[in-house]
């Protein structure tokens, strides 16, 4: 597998860069990447995933901020799944679970100073994943169901988590009775002080293992690629969150598991735009349409409605369509379209159409432009 590329680099922007600067970079290379406008081009496929999977990091605070001090390893979906020394765990190549609140726990418990011991043997909830949908603007707009593929850490199937070989079971550690922990006493100038920790013979596991499962390595659980199906619902936005709840990582001690996080990743589309629950978008007229007025073809999300522009419409000239936005999360109404139009002056004229315009201009008095006998008025007071 290469190796992943500078998510910086791959957006063409510097650590430094703002929100807008990363927002404006990623739609840029978002648009040139598109699959719909490079059909059939790998490079450009791969390109446009890896742009998508750079924005998704640093357009999020929290998972900017991990990758910043961590790097690639920072954005690991199984990254971490605690805070602070309570209740943060990590996988040991030995097989056992080591909680840092317990080396800390080590040095500052026997005095006082330290955290309520915890009993390494309760059941402990696994952690969450993360993963990453990307789904069109009209998928996001309309609701969807998505399949998706995601690893988790799960139970071994040969050894039903045990750890041990089919047919074997683990046994009870003799030097800590199965609790994971052991006493240790120490005199000092104050007096003889206890401290509790982890026992090095079962690692802190209570239990032996003698014949590790040869699936799993004595771990008990293995990694495994899942699939599920999700609704999408209609409505929803980027850096939003979809929980699937109980699909994360599996506990350990009969703790419950953890939970799938959906990161929303909404692609760009080739003609709208949304700002909240409205859409918008820009439809080109001709000089002839504007001046006259006249029925146009209007996209929406929906399909195309005609629409009456009027007599005298000017570019920039903004319309809404009502009710012809996004749906609003859980059925609480729906936003608008606006559609600004867009005049489009004609281009390679013949010299008879050339002739037919002068003399139309010649034809025009100042009172037929309002904006135009409005400016040179006030040039006329200025000077």
């Amino acid at each position: 597998m290469s190796e992943k590329r500078d998510y910086y680099e791959v957006l063409g922007v510097s650590k430094s860069a703002s929100d807008d600067e990363i927002k404006k970079a990623y739609r840029k290379l978002a648009k040139k990447y598109h699959p719909d406008l490079n059909p059939g081009d790998k490079t450009a496929e791969h390109n446009f995933k890896e742009v998508n999977e750079a924005y998704d990091v640093l357009s999020d605070k929290t998972k900017k901020a991990r990758y910043d001090q961590f790097g690639h390893a920072g954005t690991d979906p199984n990254y971490s799944s605690g805070g602070g020394y309570g209740g943060f765990y990590v996988d040991s190549p030995f097989g056992a679970d080591i909680d840092l609140g317990d080396i800390f726990g080590s040095f500052f418990g026997g005095f006082g100073g330290g955290r309520s011991r915890q009993n390494t043997n309760a059941p402990r909830r696994g952690s969450d994943v993360e993963v990453t949908l990307n789904i069109s603007f009209l998928e996001a707009a309309k609701g969807c169901k998505k399949n998706i593929s995601y690893e988790n850490i799960d139970n071994c199937d040969d050894c039903k988590g045990s750890g041990a070989k089919k047919g074997t079971s683990p046994k009870t550690c003799s030097t800590c009775g199965g609790t994971g922990q052991v006493v240790i006493s120490q005199r000092t100038p104050f007096g003889v002080m206890q401290t509790t920790r982890v026992c090095t013979s079962c690692s802190g596991n209570g239990k032996i293992i003698e014949t590790p499962c040869k699936k799993c390595s004595g771990k008990g659980k293995v990694r495994v690629r899942k699939h599920i199906e999700i609704n999408v619902p209609a409505g929803v936005s980027s850096k939003q969150i979809l929980n699937v709840s109980g699909r994360g990582n599996v506990g350990k001690n009969g703790g419950g598991s953890g939970d799938l996080h959906v990161y929303i990743n909404v692609l760009p589309h080739q003609i709208f735009e949304r700002r909240d629950d409205d859409v918008w978008c820009e439809v080109p007229i001709t000089y002839t349409q504007a001046a006259l007025g006249a029925e146009i073809t209007v996209p929406t999300i929906d399909g195309k409605v005609q629409y009456h522009i009027h007599e005298g419409t000017q570019n920039g000239d903004v319309f809404r369509l009502k009710g012809k936005g996004i749906p609003k999360l859980h059925g609480r109404g729906i936003g608008d379209e606006f559609v600004k139009v867009h005049i489009e002056v004609p281009r390679n004229l013949t010299q008879e159409q050339k002739e037919m315009l002068s003399k139309f201009e010649k034809s025009i008095t100042e009172k037929n432009y309002q904006k135009r006998k409005s400016f040179f008025d006030r040039i006329k007071d200025l000077f």
